[in-house]
């Protein structure tokens, strides 16, 4: 019986998902207009727009450009997003495929704290009620990466607290335009990515797909991931234009959810003794973006979206404290069976999510002012079905033998959100002023369908925000901003399997910024910020782990602040030289992230020493992110980066030592160097590359939520890049 027939929440959730889809491809037949198509309308939302927008935004922002990723060669979107000041990307794989990201001292495990957007609509499978990054694209889909982190992102909820990352796919070009690249490497490397996009007419054209593969930073690993990406633009009219896109992504991984003890990581820090743990996960998604033009004052932007995603992730047994449930069945026999039938443990998942979202952005002359008024609603849904059936072997589902088998889990849990939002923008000049809020009301139902037993919750936030900008010279602005933080629970946060509501509220915070942002010539820029997250209360996890899916409970008060800095140079835009130099850096100083409130330990055996003043787990306290480099006149480009992370505690009792399981103690600090080379042929519109990560193998502890896992060891990539 398939999930869908097995669960009334779910049989609404396929219907409306056809029903959208429906919908979406319906809207794809032709449309006739006498008038012809300009190809400049090309309906997407975004949270920044380009380097000229920065202008007026009244907080922190980073663009990561085409130039800037494929000219990295970076090999993950962790790598990526390095370069950009406030972002802790913890690795964990070593393939990029489940990133874990922080900003600003949040915990970044499984960036549930942060909102991802791909052309301004939600990426994550269920970001209100499981907002946990088990898929993630490859970073080569993307044309381009935008990070907003002050208070223009209430325009984005749910998740307002450290920021908003929106990935923006390839633009329709104006002609016939491809792209194929293909590589090799060490651990077991290959890629082959292609990408091609025209004009017919009033309707544009592009495709993309990515194949990926690796052995990834461990023994008994191996990643294979497919990715496809389509997209129709057809110009109505000059006025109005409509996208459709569609997405497949398929991951077959032999990844392990689990790391290393101390003994482990003395003997073999790159052993993998959970070699029997898989990962199967499949989306696939379906999106429209109408955008009308009423006069030359007012858009209309509307959204709809909807997306399925199903994960089946096979975790064999253990009798370690990484796997505490099974330590009481004794079929495990203790190590002496840990490749062997007993008790393998099926987490799989099933996400339905849809949503509709119309906002509107209206330019008017209110106060005698030049004002941009930018609004609008959005409807959410929802519906997960989780299951976790214990067998005897990989993807069994049969009973087993142990005392852990069967299903041990059948639930249906579903959400409903509301949000509106609006924002105007006040003009005097030199001054801007920006105030803004937003409104979420979201609806919790789980059901356990082993015992019947049914469970409601709901939350109403009001989220403001104000934010200002000064110009202070051509080039120099000055910003400044506060809004409110909010972040949902989860559904199993907040409604327990027997039905009961948990007391735990919303993650509720104020944020403050003050910054300067400049661009002196063509080339150099550059951004500092003051930024300061007083906490309410935020949500932690109750383990010590700290995985996702543990235990949540409210910290209570917490404090974040820090300075970030950002800057870029290009000696091509002040000397004519033969080899142009390049320059470009991000630095994090988080000097504050501690438990503010009264807090007490949350790991066992310590629930009575008193944490209050101590540091947040996983919050390093300086980041680095350094690149130098040179282009030849004769085509070739070197490039050179730094990535600099500092210590961090584990746990909030600030362990320095490492425990004997692994999971708690001081993960110390490391710097990795990467080298990049491009040549650019003279004979074709084609480059060949090289690329050196962790150049010196720095062994390095990545992170140790479940134990030591190592970061990626050094690995050497080559490969070559057409485009017609």
């Amino acid at each position: 019986m398939s999930p869908a027939t097995s669960c009334p929440g779910l049989r609404r959730s396929a219907t409306l998902g056809l029903a959208i889809s429906s919908a979406l491809f319906g809207a794809a037949s032709p449309v006739h207009s006498d008038e012809p198509g300009v190809g400049a309308l090309e309906p997407v939302v975004t949270v920044i727009g380009d380097r000229i927008r920065l202008d007026s935004i009244p907080g922190s922002a980073a663009v990561l450009d085409a130039e800037v990723i494929q000219e990295a060669r970076v090999f993950t979107v962790n790598e990526a997003l390095r370069k950009v000041p406030g972002i802790f990307a913890r690795d964990e794989e070593g393939f990029g495929l489940r990133p874990n990201l922080g900003i600003r001292g949040l915990n970044p495990t499984r960036s549930s704290k942060v909102l991802l957007l791909e052309d301004g609509i939600p990426l994550s499978y269920a970001p209100y009620g499981d907002n946990a990054t088990y898929y993630h694209p490859p970073v080569e889909r993307f044309e381009r990466i935008e990070v907003l982190k002050g208070s223009g992102q209430i325009l984005f909820g749910p998740h307002t607290v450290g920021g908003v990352i929106n990935y923006i796919t390839p633009a329709v070009p104006d002609e016939a335009t491809g792209r194929v690249l293909a590589s090799v490497g060490t651990e077991g490397f290959r890629e082959l990515h292609g990408q091609y996009g025209d004009r017919f007419g009033d309707t544009g054209i592009v495709a993309h797909g990515t194949f990926k593969q690796s052995d990834g930073a461990r023994e008994n690993m191996h990643f294979e991931v497919g990715d496809l990406n389509f997209k129709v633009v057809h110009d109505i009219s000059d006025r109005q234009a409509l996208t459709l896109r569609a997405s497949w992504y398929d991951e077959s991984s032999q990844v392990t959810y689990s790391g290393l003890t101390l003994a482990e990581w003395r003997d073999d820090p790159y052993q993998n003794p959970f070699g029997n743990d898989h990962m199967y996960a499949q989306r696939w998604g379906t999106s429209a973006t109408h955008q009308f033009d009423l006069g030359d004052a007012v858009t209309f932007t509307t959204n709809a979206y909807y997306t399925d995603f199903e994960r089946d992730w096979w975790r064999q047994s253990s009798n370690s404290a990484q796997r505490p449930n099974d330590a009481s069945d004794p079929a495990c026999g203790g190590m002496a069976n840990l490749y062997a039938t007993c008790g393998n443990e099926g987490r799989l998942r099933q996400y339905w999510t849809a949503g509709l979202e119309p906002r509107v952005a209206v330019e008017h002359g209110l106060f005698g002012l030049d004002n941009v008024l930018e609004g609008g609603v959005r409807y959410h849904y929802e519906d997960q079905y989780r299951v976790q059936a214990n067998g005897d072997g990989p993807r069994s589902r049969q009973p087993g033998t142990g005392t852990n088998a069967g299903i041990r889990e059948d639930s249906d849990r579903t959400i409903e959100a509301m949000s509106a939002f609006v924002q105007n923008q006040f003009d005097f000049g030199r001054w801007t002023v920006t105030p803004g809020v937003r409104v979420e009301s979201v609806d919790y139902e789980r059901t356990d369908n082993l015992t019947g037993a049914t469970g409601e919750s709901s939350i109403d936030e009001v989220i403001p925000g104000l934010g200002a900008t000064f110009e202070a010279a051509p080039g120099t602005i000055l910003f400044a901003g506060v809004h409110r933080g909010f972040a949902p629970p989860g559904v199993a946060d907040i409604v327990t399997a027997a039905g009961g509501s948990v007391d735990l509220d919303a993650e509720l915070s104020w944020n403050y910024e003050l910054g300067l942002r400049a661009t002196v010539g063509d080339g150099f820029s550059y951004e500092a910020t003051l930024f300061r997250m007083d906490f309410e209360n935020q949500i932690v996890p109750a383990s010590v782990a700290g995985g996702s899916g543990a235990t949540l409970t409210s910290a209570g008060e917490t404090l974040q602040q820090g300075v970030e800095l950002a800057a870029a140079l290009d000696s091509s835009a002040y000397v004519d030289w033969p080899v142009q130099l390049f320059a470009r850096g991000a630095y994090t100083w988080l000097a504050d992230a501690e438990y503010a409130g009264e807090r007490y330990s949350n790991v066992p055996g310590f629930t009575t020493v008193r944490v209050t003043g101590n540091r947040l787990p996983y919050t390093p306290e300086h980041l680095l992110s350094a690149t130098v480099g040179a282009r030849m006149p004769f085509g070739l480009e070197l490039a050179l980066e730094g990535v600099y992370t500092s210590a961090a505690y584990t746990d909030d009792l600030n362990t320095v030592a490492i425990v004997e399981n692994g999971q708690r103690g001081e993960m110390p600090g490391f710097t990795v160097w990467n080298l990049t080379a491009n040549y650019a042929l003279q004979a074709c519109d084609c480059k060949l590359y090289a690329a050196a990560k962790n150049l010196s193998d720095k062994l390095h502890v990545a992170d140790m939520s479940r134990g030591l896992i190592p970061g990626m060891p050094r690995i050497v990539q080559a490969g070559f890049e057409f485009r017609f």
